[in-house]
């Protein structure tokens, strides 16, 4: 008589089945070390690996498949790794600055007047791919609402510095600081035209935070109309502590809001070192950047008006700073 067997187990017909410690000693030594990504034909740094071999067998001829300095395959690009700069005054400017642009773009039948004149010359002289288009590939790469006035420069994304360095390079330039910093503004229109006024009225630079911001892209770069080729932006990992550092090294921090404890007509710190905080039109200031500044400041403006648009109120601020600073003969 067959012994019962525990509740819920079976036999099959040929004994206990593999991995029950039973025939094979080969099931119980497992696979051994995985293989690096590398070492492994389906995996893509496999594949890469197998590139960059052939490319070396065939005497490194045509363009490489990997950066052997580090080891590891440059990532493609990707369309969002480029910006496409449009407009003519834009397209004029960053050209003149030198930008590195890969390309530039005009349009067939396009009116030729000196400044495309001027572009042409200089993407020429710099041996910049120029290429013809129709009207309607402009369109679709100055994109919705994009004007682009027969013309468009495709150059890398915008290279930020940091603060500190854009703060010892206008002090030992012997000027007197001036700089806009963001809180808190996604709009990058809003960006482009902050920088097209920083430029106007003498500012040295913008100040944007890591986060919650926006960025110097195509349509911030239309905006300027080109003035973003000549007005650093840096990037503060954290807003509040640049700030901090700025005003142990003797900067003021003046806070644009409504409800300021300083009209801007009666600012008394033109004629010092300064950086204006400029917050979002909803939200205004954040907590922690409004504590940090030393005078909270208002633009006075009718009754019937809700608040300023942040470039703007930016712009009007920049002005008052200049005039003031003028009067004084700086």
């Amino acid at each position: 008589m067959a012994k019962p067997g525990r509740p819920g187990a079976s036999r099959g017909k040929k004994g206990p089945t593999k991995g029950t410690g039973g025939k094979n000693k080969r099931s119980l030594e497992g696979r051994g070390p995985t293989p690096k990504a590398e070492d492994r034909a389906w995996h893509p740094a496999g594949k890469r690996k197998a590139a960059a071999e052939r490319f070396a067998a065939a005497g490194g001829k045509g363009r490489p498949s990997s950066n052997p300095s580090s080891g590891r395959a440059p990532r493609a690009k990707k369309d969002e790794e480029t910006e496409v700069v449009t407009g003519r005054n834009s397209v004029l400017e960053a050209l003149r600055a030198k930008i590195p642009a890969t390309a530039f773009y005009i349009a067939q039948r396009v009116e030729m007047d000196d400044r495309v004149k001027e572009m042409l010359s200089i993407a020429t002289n710099r041996e910049i791919p120029v290429l013809e288009v129709t009207r309607p590939e402009l369109d679709r790469m100055a994109g919705f609402d994009g004007v682009h006035q027969g013309v468009a420069l495709k150059v890398p994304p915008y290279e930020y510095g940091h603060p500190q360095d854009l703060l010892e390079k206008v002090i030992d330039a012997g000027k007197l600081p001036l700089f806009v910093a963001l809180d808190g503004i996604t709009d990058p229109r809003n960006l482009g035209a902050i920088i097209r006024s920083t430029a106007a009225f003498g500012g040295h630079g913008i100040i944007l935070p890591q986060r919650r911001s926006a960025s110097v892209n195509s349509a911030a770069w239309k905006t300027s109309a080109g003035a973003a080729a000549r007005t650093p932006v840096v990037v503060a990992p954290n807003l509040t502590s640049t700030l901090k550092d700025f005003k142990r090294q003797g900067v003021f921090v003046l806070g644009l809001d409504g409800d300021g404890d300083v009209s801007l007509p009666a600012l008394e710190l033109a004629d010092r070192p300064i950086v204006i905080v400029v917050g979002s039109e909803g939200k205004g200031l954040s907590r922690l950047v409004a504590e940090t500044c030393d005078q909270i400041v208002s633009i006075p403006i009718s009754a019937s008006t809700e608040s300023l648009n942040a470039g703007i109120a930016a712009s009007v601020a920049l002005y008052q700073v200049s005039t003031l600073r003028a009067s004084v003969g700086d």
